[in-house]
């Protein structure tokens, strides 16, 4: 029986901590967990979505990820192109940088992210610059069928980034992230500053690119039905920690944390004769500088006992591939969607 292949990413126990500094002297009086343990994989060729309410971590989670803000503790192991595997947090700043060609960002807003002193050519072959590519002609016929792959056309190279319209800017956005042949591309809100039309068309657009380049995605996001359409596996984090992880169909089905199932019903049904089941919850979101004992949800949680209270869930696998942090796991039946 042949062994499982080595996940193209790898995060284990996974922490940032941002200081808070009071007085003259701007001592820390304490820390923001914006990060809190959290531990997950993702397969060469997979996209996993990571969802959650505004603050919840996921866009901290993603930067650490890409080492482009330094992790207060954890492990981030990744399988280059040679098939070995490399512990980023070991690495040094050149190492990193060769490394970096195989992993690539997706930025929110299409609009912040370009530079608009700089034409589409200098904006997408900026990277290929960088790494190496000196020659201008080549650089200009590689930025030509980066725009053709994104659905733009490559006469376009030549002007700014003002002449275009958002969906199209984030075009330029996935262009600029392909430059140089990433492996992993990590995808923070793409599409959430964008019309709804045009959010179809990116989101295809990236499933697309994905099976024509074999891509990998870490696909942050807090709109469900966008998670669901793109996503293999769903990771829900609430307050810097991961709740529940699993593969997208059976997540929506069968939910097994109550913030989850929460989430779900919150998703608006496009029937408008069906009736809303929305499970509202009560209270505010937890503190991530001062957050509650035990299970950090318990103070909005309906289900919550003692326990909840007082112990740290423990993350287990309740099923095969779906995982959990809640002590009642076992026990509730939480509705999902069809």
């Amino acid at each position: 029986m042949s062994a499982a292949p080595t996940p193209l990413l790898r995060v284990a126990g996974l922490q940032k901590l941002f200081p808070i500094r009071k007085g003259f002297l701007k001592r820390t009086a304490g820390y923001v967990r914006a990060v809190d343990g959290v531990s997950f994989h993702i397969d060469e060729g997979e996209t996993l979505g990571l969802v959650g309410e505004s603050g919840c971590g996921k866009t901290t989670t993603a930067r650490c990820v890409l080492r482009a803000i330094e992790p207060t503790a954890g492990e981030i192991f990744i399988r280059v192109a040679n098939g070995s595997v490399v512990e980023l947090g070991q690495l040094r700043p050149a190492e990193l940088r060769a490394l970096r060609r195989e992993m690539q960002m997706i930025f929110q807003d299409p609009f912040t992210s370009l530079n608009p002193r700089m034409t589409l050519l200098d904006l997408v072959g900026e990277p290929l610059l960088v790494h190496g590519m000196k020659s201008r002609r080549e650089r200009e016929e590689r930025v030509a069928d980066l725009l053709r792959r994104v659905g733009l056309r490559p006469e376009y190279m030549r002007r700014f980034p003002h002449a275009f319209s958002g969906g199209e800017r984030q075009r330029i956005g996935i262009a600029r992230a392909l430059a140089l042949h990433p492996r992993l591309v990590v995808a923070d809100e793409p599409v959430s500053a964008l019309d709804v039309s045009v959010q179809a068309q990116i989101l295809n657009l990236l499933v697309d690119l994905q099976a024509d380049l074999r891509l990998t995605y870490l696909f942050v996001a807090h709109d469900l039905s966008v998670v669901r359409h793109i996503s293999n596996r769903v990771a829900v984090m609430y307050v810097g920690r991961m709740v529940e992880l699993a593969k997208t169909d059976e997540l929506y089905r069968a939910p097994r944390h109550p913030y989850t199932a929460a989430l779900l019903s919150a998703a608006p049904e496009p029937d408008p004769r069906v009736r809303s089941r929305r499970l509202m919850l009560q209270g505010e979101v937890a503190n991530p500088a001062a957050p509650p004992g035990g299970c950090y949800f318990h103070p909005r949680c309906p289900y919550a006992i003692d326990v909840c209270r007082t112990e740290t869930p423990a993350w287990q696998e309740i099923s095969p591939a779906h995982f959990v942090g809640c002590h009642r796991a076992h026990e509730l039946q939480l509705a999902g969607v069809e």
